[in-house]
């Protein structure tokens, strides 16, 4: 008796554990379900993203392949081939950006491309012909569900699209549900979700498909691979049982032998 007592107590926990899990799942779910009630029409992607404190600026001057000017960098110079790609730069909390040679610019509230044309402006001045290229480099979107690769991604191109961050995430399981991806993003109290269908041509040009900083992206399962974790759920789940079954009856006939 003290064995068969042992058997249901590891059913019990068996099924305990099978049942969270299966609450999780329910919950995130039911929270998608409730977000997708507000959507959004239209993505002006990172091309009207506002600097703000906080910030990190890249800036490099491509007439120069060393420095933004020839001076010793005040930050680490990333390099790629043997080409700087650019020096980086924090946006204080008074909304200035200190550069080389030109000290402070006031940034915040303007554009990226906006920033660039200041910037360069104001270089023009003490350097033939800058060319000034800026990228915000702290951007970042969040991916998540049927990806091969999970987490944050930086976002640095105005127009960066779904299927640019797709691929950077190393593509989509085959799990995944490719017609129903979420791109959600707003505020907590206002959030906004565009539901994006990969298997439409017209999606690779759809305006909703160009993100935002802080857009969080969910790629859920489909209904077949659901369906088919249900299944195997369900196996797991009964193998204990039946064995726990055949063993009470296996108990009770030598008891009965006995």
């Amino acid at each position: 008796m003290r064995n068969l007592y042992s058997f249901f107590c590891v059913a019990l926990i068996l099924t305990g554990l099978s049942s969270c899990t299966k609450q999780y799942q329910v919950l995130f779910e039911k929270q998608a379900a409730l977000n997708d009630s507000l959507y959004s029409t239209k993505s002006e992607g990172l091309g009207s993203y506002k600097i703000k404190p906080q910030d990190i600026l890249q800036i490099r001057n491509l007439q120069n392949i060393r420095y933004i000017v020839d001076e010793t960098p005040t930050s680490p110079v990333v390099t790629t081939g043997g080409n700087s790609v650019g020096q980086n730069f924090k946006v204080e909390e008074d909304g200035n950006v200190i550069l080389p040679l030109i000290g402070q610019v006031h940034v915040v509230g303007l554009t990226r491309l906006e920033a660039q044309t200041a910037i360069s402006n104001l270089y023009s001045k003490t350097i033939i012909n800058p060319i000034i290229d800026l990228k915000i480099i702290n951007l970042k979107i969040t991916i998540l569900g049927e990806v091969h690769s999970q987490g944050n991604l930086e976002l640095t191109k105005d127009k960066t699209t779904l299927i640019d961050i797709i691929g950077q995430a190393g593509g989509l399981t085959p799990a995944a549900d490719e017609k129903h991806i979420k791109i959600i993003r707003g505020t907590n109290k206002t959030p906004l979700v565009n539901v994006i269908d990969l298997n439409t041509v017209q999606s690779i040009n759809d305006p909703r498909a160009v993100l935002q900083n802080g857009d969080i992206i969910y790629i859920a399962q489909s209904k077949r691979a659901a369906r088919n974790d249900n299944i195997t759920t369900a196996n797991l789940l009964f193998q204990p049982i039946s064995l726990i079954l055949s063993t009470v009856v296996l108990l009770l006939t030598l008891n009965r032998i006995r």
